[in-house]
């Protein structure tokens, strides 16, 4: 059994937030699980090759674009899962940080971040 407490858990800045990384590949799991903030008022361009990712919005709002364009809100009480490997953009409202308890897998490593300053999609 794994038991852990959010102030041990190795909390990374991926670019437009922090993460913090709850499980990870070394558990043996399979899956990563995740407690994401993103800043408010941020645009993050991602894309995920390795890896499958459902997000769970808990606080705060947003919106979720995929490449084509089509957007969706995010809010508290809100699913979105990138199956597809998708493309996206994540923007959090500026009122306040979007936070999201997301799903990995395969399992993220842990220092896993995104190079936001490129101009194509972030990928990991």
């Amino acid at each position: 059994m794994i038991i852990r407490r959010l102030s041990e858990v190795l909390t990374v800045d991926w670019g437009n937030g922090l993460s913090r990384r709850f499980l990870l590949e070394s558990d043996g799991m399979g899956y990563s699980i995740t407690d994401t903030t993103v800043r408010a008022g941020t645009k993050s361009r991602l894309e995920y090759h390795r890896h499958l990712e459902a997000c769970y919005c808990i606080e705060g709002r947003g919106t979720v674009i995929d490449r084509v364009g089509t957007a969706h809100r995010v809010e508290p009480g809100v699913l979105y899962a990138l199956d597809q490997h998708d493309a996206h953009f994540l923007i959090a409202d500026p009122e306040r940080d979007l936070r999201l308890v997301c799903v990995f897998t395969p399992a993220l490593v842990g220092s896993e971040r995104h190079d936001l300053d490129s101009a194509e999609f972030s990928r990991y």
